[in-house]
C-alpha cells in the first residue's frame, strides 16, 4: 500500500531526472537553475538605481526565451545552529566563556521561540525545449528523444540527444548571467545535488520540522 501511495505520488512530480547539473522534465524539456544574490535597491543612489533599472531592462530586451523567476520563502531552522553551539559547550573548558556560550544559546532559543526568523533565496529557472513535432508515436525532436522515440532507445544517441539540448541551455543560461551581473546581482548555477536537495524541500516541505535532538544547556 505504502509504495503504491509513493507511485502514485511520483506521478504529479514533473522531474524525470537530473543529470549534470540539468533538469530532465517528463515532457523532454530541460531546465537549469541559477541562485541569484538579493540586492538592497532602496540604498542606491538615484543614478545607482536608474542604472540597474536600464542593465535590467537590457537582460529582457536581449533574451528571446521565458524564464522564471522564483523566490522562496521559508523559516529558518535554527536547530543545527544550536546543536553546533551546545556542541562546543560541552568542549569549552574556560568557565566565563562557558557561561556566556550558555547564556548566548538561551538568548537564541527565546528570541526564536516568539519571533519568526525568515530565509529567501532567489532563483532564475532557465528553460530550453526544442522544436517538438507531435506525431502518431510520440514526441521527436532534440530533446524530445529522451522521451521515448526509437533513437532514444540508443543509449549513445540518447547522450547525443541530450548534450546537444545541454549545449544550447548553457548559451541561454550564460546570456542571462552575463545580463544579471550587469545589474550588481551575482550568480551561480546550482549542481545536480543542490538541484536534488531545492526539489526534494519543495515536494516535501514537512521534512525540515523533523526534530533534531539538542543536548541540555545546563
Amino acid at each position: 500500500m505504502a509504495q503504491t501511495k509513493a507511485q502514485s505520488a511520483q506521478a504529479f512530480v514533473p522531474v524525470k531526472e537530473i543529470r549534470n547539473g540539468i533538469v530532465v522534465l517528463k515532457d523532454g524539456s530541460l531546465r537549469a537553475i541559477l541562485l541569484a544574490s538579493s540586492l538592497n535597491f532602496a540604498l542606491k543612489s538615484e543614478d545607482e538605481q536608474s542604472a540597474i533599472i536600464l542593465q535590467f531592462q537590457n537582460l529582457l530586451n536581449s533574451v528571446e526565451f521565458p524564464i522564471q523567476i522564483f523566490i522562496q520563502s521559508r523559516e529558518l531552522d535554527i536547530r543545527p545552529y544550536l546543536a553546533l553551539l551546545e556542541a562546543q559547550l560541552k568542549e569549552q573548558t574556560i568557565d566565563l566563556i562557558k557561561v556566556q556560550t550558555h547564556e548566548y544559546i538561551d538568548f537564541i532559543k527565546g528570541f526564536t521561540e516568539n519571533v519568526n526568523i525568515m530565509s529567501k533565496s532567489f532563483f532564475i529557472v532557465i528553460p530550453y525545449s526544442s522544436a517538438m513535432i507531435k506525431t502518431a508515436g510520440g514526441i521527436s525532436g532534440v530533446v524530445g528523444g529522451l522521451v521515448g522515440t526509437k533513437k532514444s532507445r540508443d543509449p549513445k544517441a540518447a547522450l547525443d540527444l541530450f548534450e546537444e539540448g545541454r549545449s544550447q541551455l548553457e548559451q541561454r543560461v550564460s546570456v542571462v548571467s552575463q545580463g544579471l551581473s550587469r545589474t550588481g546581482i551575482r550568480v551561480a548555477q546550482l549542481g545536480t545535488e543542490e538541484l536534488v536537495e531545492l526539489y526534494y524541500k519543495l515536494f516535501n516541505p514537512g521534512d525540515s520540522e523533523k526534530p533534531i535532538k539538542l543536548g541540555p544547556t545546563s
